[in-house]
C-alpha cells in the first residue's frame, strides 16, 4: 500500500474518520495511488458538504455517492463489482482437538 497522506486537518470528522476508516477495510488492498487520490477528493467533497450552512442538493449526494461507490465503499458496492471479504475470525481461536484425539487412539486410550 503506498505512503497515504493524512486527511486534511480541515476537514469535517465525518468526512476525516470515513477517509480512515479505509485504511483498515478490506477492499483497500486494490486500491493504487490514483484511487487514494479519489479518496481524498470524495473526502474532501464529504467535508464541503457537511461544513454547508444548506444541506447539500441531490445533485451532489448523487456525486458523492457515485465517488465512494467507485472505490468499493460498501458492500453492495462490493457484491455488484462482484467481490467479498474474507473476515478475521473475531477473538480467540480454539485449538483443534483432533490431534489428541489421534493421539489417544495411538496410545489405546
Amino acid at each position: 500500500m503506498p505512503d497515504l497522506p493524512e486527511p486534511d486537518p480541515g476537514w469535517h470528522e465525518i468526512a476525516r474518520d470515513w477517509y480512515l476508516s479505509l485504511r483498515e477495510s478490506g477492499q483497500a488492498v486494490f486500491y493504487e495511488p490514483s484511487d487514494w487520490a479519489m479518496a481524498r477528493y470524495a473526502a474532501e467533497l464529504m467535508s464541503r458538504g457537511l461544513a454547508s450552512d444548506r444541506p447539500p442538493n441531490g445533485q451532489f449526494v448523487s456525486a458523492l455517492d457515485s465517488v465512494m461507490a467507485r472505490l468499493l465503499t460498501t458492500e453492495g458496492d462490493r457484491r455488484r463489482a462482484r467481490i467479498e471479504l474474507e473476515r478475521k475470525p473475531a477473538g480467540p481461536q480454539l485449538a483443534s482437538v483432533s490431534p489428541l484425539d489421534s493421539y489417544r487412539d495411538i496410545a489405546g486410550g
